[in-house]
């Protein structure tokens, strides 16, 4: 018996992101200084702010999760239907 959420099965969360997010946030952020202090433009700070607010985790799911999956079943993948009569 472990401490660790789910028997050390979980993955590692901190604050509303997981670990893998918080290092894509964090470098994101680092480029985005180091772009807006050369004058590029504010793109990449928006493109990382936006990545962090659709990367929030509440209870297992996020927004970007859902929105990939309503892309796949819209747009990407076919739906087959067959009628029969009854």
């Amino acid at each position: 018996m472990y401490i660790y959420p789910d028997n050390l099965k979980a993955k590692a969360k901190l604050w509303l992101w997981e670990l893998r997010d918080v290092a894509v946030i964090g470098a994101g952020l680092l480029l985005s200084v180091l772009a807006l202090s050369h004058g590029a433009g504010m793109l990449l700070l928006v493109l990382t702010v936006l990545y962090a607010f659709l990367s929030i985790r509440m209870e297992g799911a996020s927004i970007m999760d859902f929105l990939r999956c309503a892309v796949c079943f819209l747009f990407l993948h076919q739906q087959y239907y067959e009628w029969e009569k009854s």
